[in-house]
């Protein structure tokens, strides 16, 4: 009997996310199921084309625990730059191949196998996904829509990424930012893409489903209400200091999930003002 060679790498970076890695996990087997498939039904094949690596980030819950026992391999990174977690997944890779997730969310069915073929077509240096929330609200409704009109406007997908590893290599991998560097990864792949007349692309038929936690703990009205509470914050970064918004980065990426650690509720303590929205085939 064959065994897969490892095709793609799924790189999912992970704080305390005990809660959540399993489910996120869940969703990648079924992708990798279907990608599989056909090869399946062609070769007997044993193992999988598709490798699961959870990058435990000062983890103090059960995260990597649960991510071995569900089949995934676990690496660690204790830096506080998410970009730097994501990087340190993408280095241990093995596969030609490589698509990130936070842990938090969920791919679709036909995710992987919508990737590869797009990468394959040789009109594609890589890309991103559309994104959908796990539930809806009026305020997630709008908020939904002001991600979608910024999305088609720059062309600019996020959520999901998805490119060759020697790409990510080639532009560095991910940009070396503590918040936005999602944004700043996808205006570099474009610019690669460019060089050699391919695209940065968007998945058409599968999407992120995006984990609505954040909202669930602090409001649906999160998004607007950031706007208004921490504009001086922005402002103030814009101009050079950073301190009130590395603040802000901290409270709610960095260290959002340590709360619970200690018995609370992951929204306990939550001050106006310290807010920042996270944003099958």
């Amino acid at each position: 009997m064959k065994t897969f060679r490892t095709i793609f790498s799924v790189v999912i970076p992970a704080h305390n996310e005990e809660k959540y890695v399993v489910r996120c996990i869940d969703s990648v087997k079924r992708a990798a199921r279907y990608f599989e498939s056909p090869f399946r039904s062609r070769f007997a094949c044993s193992g999988s084309a598709v490798e699961i690596i959870v990058v435990c980030n000062r983890c103090t819950d059960r995260t990597a625990e649960l991510a071995e026992s569900n089949g995934a391999r676990v690496v660690y990174n204790e830096e506080r730059c998410i970009a730097a977690v994501r990087n340190s997944g993408i280095k241990a890779a093995r596969g030609r191949y490589i698509m990130t997730i936070d842990c938090d969310n969920r791919m679709t069915t036909g995710t992987i196998r919508e990737a590869y073929r797009m990468l394959k077509s040789g009109k594609y240096i890589g890309g991103g996904a559309g994104i959908i929330f796990e539930r809806y609200s009026v305020p997630l409704a709008l908020n939904d829509l002001m991600c979608e009109a910024g999305f088609r406007l720059t062309g600019l997908y996020c959520g999901i990424f998805w490119a060759e590893k020697a790409t990510f290599d080639a532009i560095g991998g991910f940009a070396d930012k503590r918040a936005m560097e999602d944004i700043e990864t996808a205006k570099r792949l474009k610019r690669y893409g460019r060089k050699y007349g391919k695209k940065y692309g968007c998945l058409k038929r599968n999407y992120l489903i995006n984990s609505t936690r954040k909202y669930d703990d602090l409001g649906d009205w999160l998004y607007f209400r950031l706007m208004f509470t921490n504009a001086g914050a922005m402002i103030k970064a814009a101009f050079g200091d950073s301190r009130e918004y590395d603040r802000l980065i901290d409270r709610l990426f960095y260290d959002y999930n340590n709360e619970a650690d200690n018995g609370k509720s992951a929204g306990a303590g939550y001050e106006p003002g310290i807010c920042l929205a996270e944003n099958e085939e």
